[in-house]
């Protein structure tokens, strides 16, 4: 057997799979464009539930949302007892770290790995207290993490308002670095580096909001859909914002990319120095995207493909032997990281994982995809050229041309010419519902619920889950329902 390859992962939280300079996008991002240059990058991979907890269930687990339980957004359910991915690594003879994000319950599970150093984004309603937080007291700034006022649910922006160092993406790094340098030499390691960012607060260090001081930005891309109840409520959140403020959370955006992309330099260059980087696999995806203002949405839990699709680069010179063989258009998901990586690495892939290798023959027809229950469910079938986005509140289905129009912006449902394919796709669909989604079928076809007559936005006196002076340690507060 030849030597153990060595695996770095690196997640981010938001990162759309369109998020690169070399997908058009304004956004600057010259490291990553040179590892998906010199890598796989799967061009059509989705997160099948668009909303953190969930995604990442499925990332470290290999379960859809139907086998984990959760396509909702479930703080305190525990995850699934299945051999995780940190725990497939260890059990043949790997060393498993993680540092910054996890976002499971409870905070400290370590979900297989042999140590994580955490970065929970001031989560203190479980009664824990992250790593960073300590180590921001340590620093002098107990409790000062969100004293910038900006919050992690809201697209306002300002600069970082502590010492460049002290920002929690810099943090994810030097830590990140550290734990490479202390890899026991005798065992090969899986290393899981979380990025909160660019999930807001938007709040960069100024060096690289500067990169878009004088940039002008491409406009979002709007559509032609009808209105309806869903999408009024669906537009909802991103319509309380300016023209002006939609720009400059955009640039506070991509610079919180940017400085990403800068660090992943830090952590390739810690690799070469220790000798590891001819044995690693390094690995870039996101739990799901950000819609930022396109169609006049903001943020996730939806089906189209700014929030849904999502970046993956497998890259690294382990990796060179899978270019150009035709990988990088296959339909892939969240599922699939899992198998492809123990796989990878010659390591047995646990019977209860639904996804497959992607360096192999399997190829899937079709991703269905589902967020959310009750009045903004959503529900999606994706296959190589159309997509079907169904929303059961006033049985509203969408139908798209992925490869004619990968922007979304004209809805082909109410198509003569489209009928048969979207007939088709909703047979597909039917066969994949389950529990209370059965109840939007009736007779064969899909009859989903009534909507309201009007749409009503309630007010959110919390502002959407803003933090505040964390210190004290605030306890016995609720967070129930928020996109934290």
């Amino acid at each position: 057997m030849g030597k153990k390859k060595n695996v770095l992962m690196i997640c981010t939280d938001h990162w759309a799979g369109s998020y690169f300079r070399h997908c058009g996008c304004d956004v600057y991002t010259p490291t990553l464009d040179y590892l998906a240059e010199n890598g796989i990058e799967f061009r059509n991979c989705y997160s099948e539930c668009p909303v953190c907890i969930p995604a990442r269930r499925t990332l470290m687990t290999g379960l859809v949302p139907r086998h984990h339980k959760d396509r909702v957004y479930s703080e305190s359910m525990e995850m699934p007892d299945v051999t995780t991915l940190a725990q497939c690594f260890r059990n043949d003879g790997y060393q498993a770290y993680a540092v910054g994000k996890l976002h499971v319950y409870p905070q400290r599970n370590r979900i297989g790995f042999d140590d994580v150093i955490l970065a929970e984004e001031g989560r203190y309603e479980f009664g824990e207290t992250d790593d960073y937080q300590i180590w921001l007291g340590e620093k002098g700034h107990v409790g000062e993490e969100f004293m910038h006022s900006m919050g992690n649910n809201n697209y306002l922006t300002r600069p970082w308002h502590l010492d460049d160092e002290l920002h929690p993406t810099s943090w994810v790094t030097r830590n990140m670095m550290k734990m490479i340098k202390r890899k026991d030499p005798t065992r090969p390691a899986f290393f899981y580096c979380s990025y909160m960012a660019p999930h807001p607060p938007l709040v960069p260090l100024q060096v690289y909001l500067d990169m878009y001081k004088d940039k002008e930005l491409q406009e979002p891309y709007g559509d032609d859909w009808p209105d309806c109840y869903i999408l009024k409520a669906l537009r909802y959140p991103g319509s309380q914002y300016s023209k002006e403020e939609a720009i400059r959370a955009r640039k506070a955006f991509y610079a919180q990319c940017t400085q990403i992309d800068y660090e992943i330099r830090l952590l390739i260059g810690t690799l070469r120095e220790c000798n590891l980087l001819d044995d690693t696999i390094i690995v870039f995806l996101s739990d799901h995207g950000d819609m930022l203002f396109d169609h006049n949405m903001v943020a996730k839990r939806l089906m189209y493909d700014n929030s849904a699709r999502i970046p993956l680069i497998i890259t690294g010179k382990p990796a060179l032997e899978y270019r150009g063989k035709g990988y990088e258009d296959k339909l892939a998901t969240m599922s699939d990281v899992m198998p492809t990586l123990l796989d990878m690495c010659g390591i047995s892939i646990p019977d209860h994982v639904d996804g497959f290798p992607l360096f192999s023959s399997n190829k899937r027809e079709y991703i269905y995809g589902e967020v959310s229950n009750g009045e903004k469910a959503t529900r999606m079938i994706r296959n190589e050229r159309y997509k079907l986005i169904y929303y059961p509140t006033g049985n509203v289905k969408q139908l798209f041309d992925m490869v004619n129009d990968p922007h979304e912006t004209h809805d082909l449902s109410g198509t003569d010419e489209y009928k048969p394919i979207l007939e088709s796709m909703e047979k597909t669909l039917i066969t994949e519902l389950y529990g209370s989604d059965l109840d939007w079928i009736k007779d064969g076809r899909l009859v989903g619920v009534e909507a309201p007559a009007e749409f009503q936005p309630n007010p959110d006196f919390g502002l959407y889950n803003q933090r505040g002076y964390h210190w004290p340690q605030p306890k016995g507060y609720s967070n129930k329902g928020k996109n934290a």
